[in-house]
């Protein structure tokens, strides 16, 4: 990438933070890369931040913060795994994700919290790339890892694709065969939680009779919880996290917890941090 593209882009320290981050924030969104020099991920990633940072010419700063060289900057954003990417803006943080999403999901990041100047929203729509489909996610990525079989980032790119593709057993065959440090990545973790709850309506009934199931017995925990499931993943997750809080509240132990580790794989899988933190407080008044 030239000088001129890298020209949004700088280095973050604990030296320069506050007024390159914090300070500047009040008037420029400031999008903050938590990265490492041994991260496989993180090289995946930083390249397609640059790209969107000299696309959106200054409408955002891309601000690269090295672990190892700024661990005080870590732990005060308490970044657990990298990369990590935080928005700073007005002075506070907006939102942020873990893990090296695609450039399609970036930009749909990006464009919840960024506008581009005046005169530059038509370009920046005219680079950005189709919609891929899941299918041709998965013949890019298998093609990808057959020229470049080292770069394991690439196979949970691919087992994401084949979630999203319906391809359950084969994104988990994906998802075990991940090296150790990718393995506990935020993104591996998320995509565990979310075909487990998707294998968990395998063969199950449709919504409506689990609702004429539970109406009919309230005690039906079976039904409760695939109903749960079913509302979770289709359009009411607060209605799913119901479910499970109810048999929580009524049958703790029953089917070994299962209650307890629905709601903890519901709340790796939702992005509504709101819903998640009032339903892990009404979780903990349960438990606690």
């Amino acid at each position: 990438m030239t000088d001129a593209n890298l020209a949004h882009v700088f280095d973050v320290t604990e030296q320069n933070f506050e007024a390159d981050v914090l300070n500047a924030s009040l008037d420029t969104p400031v999008l903050v890369d938590f990265w490492a020099t041994w991260c496989g991920p993180c090289k995946t990633l930083g390249p397609l931040l640059e790209q969107l940072a000299a696309e959106y010419k200054g409408a955002f700063r891309l601000g690269k913060v090295d672990v190892d060289k700024n661990q005080q900057l870590a732990a005060m954003f308490g970044i657990r795994s990298v990369p990590t990417v935080v928005l700073v803006k007005d002075g506070q943080i907006a939102d942020g994700f873990a893990g090296a999403l695609p450039l399609g999901e970036l930009r749909e990041f990006l464009g919840r919290h960024v506008q581009p100047h005046e005169g530059d929203a038509d370009e920046v729509e005219e680079v950005a790339a189709p919609a891929e489909t899941p299918e041709a996610a998965i013949n890019r990525l298998q093609q990808a890892i057959a020229a470049e079989p080292e770069r394991a980032e690439l196979k949970l790119e691919l087992a994401a694709a084949l979630a999203q593709a319906g391809h359950s057993d084969a994104a988990a065959t994906e998802l075990d065969a991940l090296p150790a440090n990718l393995a506990t990545d935020a993104r591996a973790v998320r995509l565990r939680h979310q075909l487990e709850l998707a294998r968990a309506l395998k063969d199950a009934p449709a919504q409506a009779e689990l609702e004429q199931r539970v109406q009919a017995d309230p005690a039906d925990w079976t039904s409760r919880d695939l109903l749960g499931v079913r509302l979770l993943l289709g359009n009411d997750p607060a209605a799913g996290l119901e479910q499970f809080l109810a048999v929580l509240e009524k049958a703790r132990d029953w089917n070994d917890g299962a209650a307890k580790k629905r709601l903890i794989a519901a709340f790796a899988t939702l992005d509504d941090a709101e819903l998640v933190g009032r339903y892990r407080r009404r979780m903990a008044s349960l438990l606690f």
